[in-house]
This record gives structure tokens, C-alpha cells and sequence, in this order.
């Protein structure tokens, strides 16, 4: 049975020179949706190579290795590349393992973020790995394949790492693409993956802060395109219908005139494509504010970096920017209607405790951010936070154990709120009511996901249904002024009028026959009123709501919502 998300191509036979060399790519990414950009970067620096066939071999973490291995030996390649990062480190390793078993003479080259760090213990403990190479793979993995043959070169190429013959380790320090702007486009190579749900663009190189935790705290400097690049790159995309660009710039208003004028490229596919950018709040110019307060709707989704709201957590993580102006600008990006805002904090941070984690997300939470997302950290290699002294797994993904200041079961405590946001602030039917209960009682964060995990189901799927019954009860016991509140949220997600979160709603069989008898007059809160829709009206509460469905196309959720008095 052939392998899902697995590409092949014919194999040849093994009697050729190095000079004309096989080169098989294992593409191993962490979903089938996402989709590395490393193999078109490099492919796309050589391509015209005639001597060197490229082929893939594509699969997920979730695919089975063995099988993957034998779709590897079937092309008979004379060089394996890879790249690893943290989520796809142990199936690289179950599948380059195998794969070395079946075939003689093979040599695997290795890159990716995973590298970043000492690589003398990996490749001791990997033998059947010839190289690796730390940084920037552009125009150090082309230099190897040119230098395959005589070992003897290899000292000459900038990032490379292996271990002799003799059983000496090899270090070439760190690869650096000085001339970004130079390099040929991934787009250009017949291996850019034009299947998938988005893109990913990356329009600069390297990052102005120092954090610790990040594997670009040091790489400096930041190398850029120029604005005709990207304009020309978004033709490109835009030509092959994608709708979804995740700019990987790590800081995209680092430059604020630069910033400027990409939102005005990016305005011009408003419509058409949507980006997701990383933005840092401290660093929002009046010229930046305006120009994204007057963008289209829908255009932009905005990862905001936040990681602590405490200025001493910050400081001793490394990060640059005052915490005062990112909160801020984090209030500002909020304040508008016509983009998304994600914030970020991350748990385990040096001198982040389990308290100081909960105040931040409810701050955040009144904030009013689109989504909130609490991770642990992750003591990457390559990192300074690797020389704090913190308690980390050894492997991938090097999740943080323990810290002086947070437990490991205060770190469970934090990953169970992180799933606890994810089911109920960051679901769109149930953030304005959480969002209510956390503005008027702060321990409502810690006490619900005690809560949810007494009810076991933090670690399993649950239904938006669910989600919003087991709310209920816990409101009716603990919060009974908001289940007025809870029940439109319930109502205005589309779900069951006959379970009890709906609350008393009665069927109104006339809506202006209704109101004209009762003397009642409607206030529109959102969408029109139509003949042709059914009506229900939610008594039982301190206000009478009126709620109307399409009836042509019996979408679940209702589509005019008003009140009556």
C-alpha cells in the first residue's frame, strides 16, 4: 500500500559517480498541512545542476517509519538530506536509521534549528550520520555536495560539522547567508509545495532582540529584500490562488518605514490573500498605528510578543523593548475591529512563577486579545537559556521541567490552563463569556481548570456542546449572574434550543404581529429582520431577546439577533 503525503520517483541503478549524484530529501513536517520551505530554499540555489538528481520523499510525524525507510531505499540515493527542528527531530532519526540499513555507501547530511547547538554528542551517538550543518543551509549544503568526494575540503565549509576518520570532531562554527536579498526564490523551485492551506514567506533574515529562549536571539544582523522582491514574490503566490501568507519575518516592524510600505503591498491583495505577521507592541510608530488602523478587514492576523508581562521576567530572558509601551501598543492593536491580535506567554520562563503566569493571563484576557496561547518553554539548542541552569528534558522537544521558581506540578497546572483557554477563551463561542467571568473574578482562571480537570476531560477532545454544558453548571453553582449572558452565547453558536443552556425560548409564529400586540418596540443588534425567517424569543431573563433563523438555508446558528422592550 503506497504511503499517504509520500512522493517517489523512479529509482536507477546504483553504478554511478559521485558526479552525477542522486540526492533524496526527506521531507518529514509535523502535520500533513504544514509544509517545510527548507528543500525549494536550497533546491532553488542549484537548480540547473544537471550532474545532481533530486528527489523527496515527503511524510509526517504521525506516518509509519519503517515504511517511509523503504519508500527512502527505493530511489537508491547516494546522499540523504534533512532537516530536523524540535518536533520532527525522533522521526527523522526512526526513519534515517532505517533507512541507512537498507543501502550501502550512503551518505546523510543533516541541518535545521536542531544544529544550532554542540553537535559533537548527536553525531557520536548518530553514526550513520556523515554531517551536519549549523545555520543557514543555502549555500553551505551545495559546498558539501561539491566537496563529497575529498573529506580534505571540508574544513572550508562555513557551518559544517562531522567526525573524522580518526574520531576527531570537526567544527566550521556557523553557516551566514550574508547576501539575502541575493538568493533565488523558494517559489523558483519545482519542489515549493503550492498544495498546502498557506505559504510561507520570509522577506528577512535574523532578528534585532537577544532573547534567550529563541534560536534568533543572536543572529544578527537583520538582512532584508527589497520591497520589489516581495512585490514580485506576492504576484507569484497570489497567481497560484493561495489565500493564506505566514510572513516568518521575526520581527516585521523592526524597520517601521519598511513595515509601512509592506502593509501597502499587502493592501493590495485585500480580498484575496490574508498574512499572518509577528509584531512586537513596543515598537509601534504613530505612522505604523495609523496605517494598520485604516487597512481592510480580514487582512491582517497579528502574533503580538508579549511572552511575560513582568519587566524582570523580561529582562533576565533577554528581551528587548519597555513593558509599558508593548502593553500599550498591545491595548492599541486590540482597540481595532479590523485585524486580529494573538499575544503569547510562556511558562517557565527564569523567575516566572505559577502566580505571576495566572495575573498575565488575566490581564491579557481583559485585554481583549483574538487568542491566547500559553506554552512551556523550550530550552533550544543553541540558546542561551541552555547556560541558566534550568531543569529541561534532554530531548526533543526539551520542554522545561522545573525552575526555581515554578514546580513541575505547578508546570502541569499551567499546561492544563493553557488547554483550559484553548476550550473556552480562544473558541469563538465562548470567549465573550469568559472573558466576563475573568473581569469579575481573577481566581476564575485557576478555579475552572481545577474544575475541568476534576471532570477528566482536559487531556480529550471536547465538543463546542459540551464545552458550553459543562460552563453552565459551573456558572449556575458559581456565577449565577452571567447565565443570562451564557445562554445567547449558547443561542448565538448555533446549538441545541432544547437543551437547558438555551434557557425558556418560545417560538413567535409572527414577529410583527408579536410586537404590534404587545406593544413592544425592536432594537436591531445585529443583521435584518425578514418575513421569511423563524423567530424565538429567550424570556426568563433580565432581557427579552428575539433571535431569527434563516429558513431557506437552516444554517444552525441565528442570523438577526435584536432585544425588545
Amino acid at each position: 500500500m503506497p504511503l499517504k503525503n509520500c512522493e517517489t520517483w523512479k529509482s536507477r541503478p546504483r553504478n554511478v559517480s559521485l558526479q552525477s549524484m542522486k540526492i533524496l530529501w526527506l521531507d518529514i513536517n509535523s502535520s500533513y498541512s504544514h509544509s517545510s520551505v527548507a528543500l525549494p530554499a536550497i533546491h532553488a540555489q542549484v537548480n540547473g545542476r544537471q550532474e545532481w538528481e533530486w528527489c523527496v520523499v515527503r511524510g509526517t510525524i504521525n506516518d509509519n517509519p519503517g515504511a517511509l525507510a523503504a519508500a527512502v531505499a527505493e530511489h537508491r540515493p547516494d546522499i540523504i538530506a534533512a532537516t530536523f527542528w524540535l518536533f520532527t527531530h525522533r522521526m527523522q532519526i526512526e526513519v534515517l536509521s532505517r533507512a541507512v540499513q537498507l543501502l550501502e555507501d550512503v551518505k546523510v547530511i543533516c541541518g535545521g534549528p536542531e544544529f544550532l547547538g554542540d553537535n559533537e554528542s548527536f553525531l557520536r551517538s548518530n553514526s550513520f550520520v556523515t554531517a551536519v550543518i549549523r545555520g543557514e543551509g543555502e549555500k553551505a549544503l551545495p559546498s558539501w555536495l561539491d566537496s563529497v568526494p575529498d573529506t580534505s575540503t571540508w574544513d572550508k565549509i562555513e557551518g559544517l560539522c562531522w567526525i573524522s576518520e580518526d574520531g576527531r570532531y570537526h567544527d566550521n562554527g556557523i553557516a551566514r547567508v550574508e547576501d539575502f536579498a541575493a538568493l533565488r526564490y523558494p517559489e523558483e523551485s519545482r519542489f515549493f509545495n503550492w498544495d498546502k492551506p498557506f505559504v510561507q514567506l520570509e522577506t528577512t533574515r535574523g532578528c534585532f532582540n537577544t532573547c534567550a529562549f529563541c534560536v534568533s536571539g543572536g543572529e544578527k544582523p537583520v538582512r532584508y529584500q527589497s520591497l520589489e522582491q516581495v512585490a514580485e514574490r506576492l504576484e507569484n503566490i497570489c497567481s497560484h490562488g493561495i489565500k493564506d501568507v505566514r510572513v516568518l519575518d521575526r520581527t516585521f516592524n523592526y524597520d517601521s518605514a519598511r513595515a509601512c510600505s509592506m502593509l501597502d503591498l499587502f493592501a493590495r491583495y485585500a480580498g484575496r490573500m490574508r498574512f499572518h505577521l509577528e509584531i512586537h507592541p513596543s515598537l509601534l510608530s504613530d505612522e505604523l498605528k495609523n496605517r494598520l488602523a485604516e487597512l481592510p478587514g480580514g487582512l491582517l492576523h497579528l502574533e503580538a510578543g508579549i511572552q511575560s508581562l513582568d519587566q524582570n521576567v523580561l529582562t533576565e530572558s533577554g528581551r528587548k523593548g519597555s513593558l509599558t509601551s508593548s502593553l500599550a501598543g498591545l491595548e492599541y492593536l486590540c482597540s481595532l475591529s479590523n485585524l486580529q491580535t494573538h499575544a503569547d506567554l510562556i511558562a517557565g520562563l527564569p523567575s516566572y512563577s505559577l502566580e505571576m503566569l495566572c495575573s498575565d493571563i488575566v490581564r491579557l484576557m481583559k485585554t481583549g486579545v483574538s487568542e491566547l496561547q500559553i506554552e512551556s518553554l523550550k530550552v533550544l539548542p543553541g540558546t542561551r537559556m541552555r547556560a541558566f541552569g534550568l531543569k529541561y528534558s534532554p530531548l526533543p522537544p526539551y520542554e522545561i521541567l522545573q525552575t526555581p521558581s515554578i514546580s513541575p506540578s505547578e508546570l502541569r497546572t499551567a499546561m492544563q490552563i493553557s488547554r483550559m483557554t484553548d476550550l473556552y477563551y480562544n473558541s469563538e463561542a465562548w470567549q465573550g463569556v469568559t472573558r466576563q467571568l475573568v473581569c469579575k473574578d481573577s481566581g476564575f482562571v485557576l478555579d475552572f481548570t481545577k474544575h475541568l480537570s476534576g471532570l477528566m476531560v482536559l487531556d480529550s477532545p471536547v465538543s463546542v456542546e459540551r464545552r458550553g454544558i459543562i460552563l453552565y453548571e459551573y456558572c449556575r453553582e458559581h456565577y449565577s449572574s452571567l447565565l443570562d449572558d451564557l445562554s445567547i452565547a449558547w443561542i448565538q453558536a448555533g446549538l441545541s434550543l432544547k437543551k437547558e443552556p438555551a434557557g425558556n425560548i418560545l417560538k413567535i409564529k409572527h414577529l410583527d404581529t408579536f410586537l404590534s400586540e404587545n406593544g413592544l418596540q425592536l432594537t436591531v443588534i445585529r443583521g435584518q429582520a425578514q418575513t421569511s425567517h423563524r423567530y424565538y424569543l429567550l424570556t426568563g431573563i433580565s432581557r427579552r431577546i428575539i433571535f431569527g433563523y434563516d429558513s431557506q438555508t437552516h444554517f444552525p446558528a441565528p442570523v438577526f439577533m435584536g432585544e425588545v422592550v
